[in-house]
């Protein structure tokens, strides 16, 4: 299923014409370095291809015949054509190590060039590579100025340019007519039972077409980290191995469906609006026909680039309020929408979820994930928390390393299946809660999210959901004592401004998870700061007095220790109670 979504994906995209997405036997590859020569292969110079995005050079980009897939001892025999790294081109290691490899790997390149089609050898572009080395231009090329610069990037893909083209020679018409030309030779051949008796292919009906066609031994690479390979790989002589078949014979897929797949993931993994990287899971989403919800489904996950800081806020709200007001509307509630969560893994990449829905089912799942993280922040609406800032703010110093393994796989899957978030998600807010004495708003937000969704999935005693401001009638324990703990903290402000440590530096923790340890001392405390106010402002004293008794009236003892849910109602109470405090009001009592 999730190849054949894929697939259907690529052909989509493909058969748009205002759509710049690879064909059969081509892929976009970035080169990061490119050889200038001449017609007769005197070397120019070399050029750099790289722009500055950011902080990042990004490479440019082109359409190139595609590459092959080269695993074992013998990967060296398979240079791609006309272009490859700088190993095969000019015998460059990475390593002391690699040196011998990088011999191998340029002569199995020279040969490859001797024995291209004499229709191939004819082009002037050609012509020139193999003058070039002819002329031992290898040494010239490592004599440039910013040699440097391309010997130090791992892998660097390079090719040939000739003065005067505008695209390299891998993207002049000639080599893009001749690798054509060689995908309808492989269509034709598959369909004629001529090739059958060749030892070195293998033809059976694939599993994603049902076609009867030339299946690929190896599928191509579809990388979601610098580490990881292909989607589809099967370990040769391993325990997959049955019925005298190999590595992807295992499981049959024509070539052409191959292709058809690795680019349309390809092309996901590459998208900006189609892809999200949050710790180590990726997660990549298309929709079966066009949607709205496919571009801005990327916005309720994403933080906003730094140069337009409103974009995502505003694309979300816009989708939002459509749902929410029945006025989202797409030309086929059935239209398939697809969720995959990819993450890297030592063999091959794995799958953390695969989920399929209709694009309205989506939209409303993103809705109540937008509903449950609401929560009252300031005078400023945000209509929804990044994914990735939810997460950052459960990890020690807020660094991506830092967020839990799996965690951001796991609240994606509940997002989209409408189920509670990860029990760990709760346990790991409220660590650091503790852990920084403090409440912030994504991390009141993500509790109250997971409260609430967890209430509505099991909610064994009919318990009422957190609401997004204070609730004055929620009469929780453990919100009521959060309640009073923002209340005393205010107090003690109140009655010595400018005091640089509060209650919470010292007794967050404590009152959050055993009450009775700290909260009888706190309250002896705020009886001197409210003495305090009553000399110097006793129309505040009076307020105060009033809030304590209105939180303290169903609350008759402090318990000795709150359960993990009741530590996380301690923690929204106390959030909510400040919130409520510090807010400016007009009728400030003095």
């Amino acid at each position: 299923m999730i190849l054949q979504a894929l697939k259907e994906y690529y052909e989509r995209k493909a058969s748009d014409p205002d759509i710049d997405i690879a064909p059969e036997g081509f892929e976009k590859k970035g080169l990061p370095f490119l050889v200038v020569i001449k017609p007769d292969g005197e070397f120019v110079n070399l050029e750099d291809t790289r722009e500055k995005v950011g902080q990042k050079l990004i490479s440019k980009l082109f359409l190139l015949p595609r590459s092959q897939t080269r695993t074992g001892s013998k990967a060296y025999t398979k240079p791609f054509l006309l272009w490859d790294h700088k190993g095969f081109l000019f015998q460059v290691s990475e390593d002391d190590e690699g040196k011998e490899k990088a011999v191998h790997q340029h002569q199995a390149w020279l040969l490859s060039l001797n024995n291209l089609p004499n229709a191939l050898k004819a082009d002037d572009g050609v012509a020139a590579i193999l003058a070039f080395y002819a002329a031992n231009g290898v040494e010239k090329v490592k004599a440039a100025g910013n040699w440097a610069e391309c010997a130090k990037l791992k892998s660097c893909n390079m090719t040939f340019r000739v003065v005067g083209d505008n695209v390299p020679v891998p993207c002049r018409p000639a080599v893009q007519h001749h690798v054509r030309t060689s995908v309808l030779k492989k269509a034709a051949s598959a369909a004629s039972d001529e090739d059958e008796q060749d030892e070195k292919k293998i033809f059976a009906h694939c599993l994603i077409t049902g076609e009867y066609g030339e299946i690929a031994r190896t599928h191509g690479r579809t990388p979601i980290n610098k580490d990881t390979k292909s989607l589809v790989a099967f370990q040769k002589n391993s325990r997959y191995d049955s019925f005298g078949k190999e590595q992807s014979y295992n499981a049959p897929v024509c070539k052409s469906a191959e292709f058809s797949y690795t680019t349309g993931l390809n092309t996901l993994l590459k998208s900006e609006r189609q892809r999200i990287q949050i710790g180590d899971a990726t997660t990549v989403f298309w929709s079966g026909k066009e949607s709205s919800l496919e571009n801005d489904a990327f916005f309720f996950f994403s933080e906003p680039p730094k140069d337009d800081p409103d974009r995502n806020t505003e694309a979300v709200k816009a989708l939002y309020e459509t749902i929410w007001s029945g006025t989202y509307v797409v030309p086929d509630d059935s239209t398939r929408f697809y969720v995959l969560g990819l993450s890297p893994n030592a063999a091959r990449i794995a799958v953390r979820f695969w989920h399929v829905g209709t694009v309205r089912e989506m939209g409303t799942r993103f809705k109540q994930h937008v509903d449950d993280l609401a929560i009252a922040h300031g005078v400023k609406i945000e209509p929804a928390l990044p994914m990735r800032r939810l997460l950052r703010s459960i990890a020690a110093q807020e660094k991506d390393d830092n967020i839990p393994p799996n965690l951001a796989g796991e609240m994606m899957r509940a997002i989209l299946d409408g189920t509670p978030y990860p029990a760990t998600l709760l346990q790991a807010a409220i660590r650091r809660n503790r852990a920084e004495q403090d409440v912030p708003y994504p991390r009141a937000a993500l509790i109250k999210a997971c409260l609430n969704r967890a209430m509505r999935f099991n909610n064994p005693k009919n318990e009422k959901e957190i609401t997004m401001c204070l609730d004055p009638e929620n009469t929780n324990i453990g919100y009521r004592l959060g309640r009073l703990f923002a209340a005393l903290e205010k107090i003690q402000s109140d009655a010595n401004p400018g005091i640089n440590a509060t209650i919470r530096d010292r007794f967050y923790g404590a009152a959050s998870s055993t009450p009775v340890t700290v909260f009888a001392n706190l309250m002896r405390l705020s009886n001197h700061h409210l003495s305090k106010l009553e000399k110097e402002k006793p129309g505040l004293f009076i307020v105060r007095k009033q809030l304590i008794g209105e939180i303290m009236c169903p609350i008759s003892d402090f318990p000795p220790h709150l359960d993990l849910a009741d530590q996380g109602r301690f923690a929204i109470g106390y959030y909510h109670q400040t919130h409520d405090l510090w807010k400016k009001k007009t009728d400030n009592p003095s």
